[in-house]
């Protein structure tokens, strides 16, 4: 057998002093992993659009994992109002889905989208946007309240009417418009949304 010279033992002893130091770490970061797991497995989600909508992400963050709100998220970009429905809020937002904007005459997105008719659709964004958060009890109780309707106001300025028609909530909009959500009570880190079937539409 070879002698062992003083480097290579320094060298031994330092490889086991090594997986020492990182054994611990390894386990560490395991740890904080399954942890992090362990709390998104907790949250209470809502599947929308083929994705589970998270308590804890903000109404922006949420809304890009939906695959039914492609043309709402590309809307909200346009607008410039992503910033603002990733802020604190609190928000209600009634979010039509992609079949809901393709219910519009043709050609009426591609043309809000344009940059020349951003305050229009700024306008028509944000009347699907109450502030504070609504969830459905709530608002059920206030449409009985109310003798079968509520009227809310957006923070576009314009307003919104509720009712209900059998166990669904349902959208009036200032144009006569109506509106039925779909999905209730997405609970979001800033507000909650509530899925509608139809664009809702300000007076002007």
């Amino acid at each position: 057998m070879c002698p062992v010279d003083k480097s290579t033992k320094t060298i031994i002893k330092s490889g086991t002093k090594m997986k020492k130091i990182l054994k611990p770490l390894s386990i560490l970061f395991v740890s904080i992993s399954l942890f992090s797991s362990g709390i998104n497995a907790q949250e209470k989600t809502v599947m929308v659009g083929g994705a589970a909508m998270y308590p804890s992400k903000n109404i922006v963050e949420n809304a890009v994992n939906s695959k039914d709100h492609t043309t709402l998220v590309a809307a909200v970009k346009a607008a410039g109002l992503v910033e603002t429905l990733q802020s604190a809020g609190p928000f209600t937002v009634f979010a039509p889905t992609n079949e809901a904007f393709a219910k519009l005459p043709a050609g009426t997105v591609e043309t809000l989208l344009k940059e020349e008719n951003k305050p229009v659709l700024t306008a028509v964004l944000t009347y699907h946007v109450i502030p504070g958060k609504i969830n459905s009890t709530t608002l059920m109780k206030m449409i009985k309240k109310n003798g079968g309707k509520f009227t809310a106001k957006t923070i576009q300025g314009g307003e919104l009417t509720f009712s209900i028609k059998g166990k669904n909530i349902v959208l009036q909009d200032e144009k006569g418009g109506m509106s039925m959500v779909t999905i209730k009570d997405v609970n979001q880190s800033n507000g909650i949304i509530h899925v509608i079937d139809t664009v809702v539409l300000p007076k002007s």
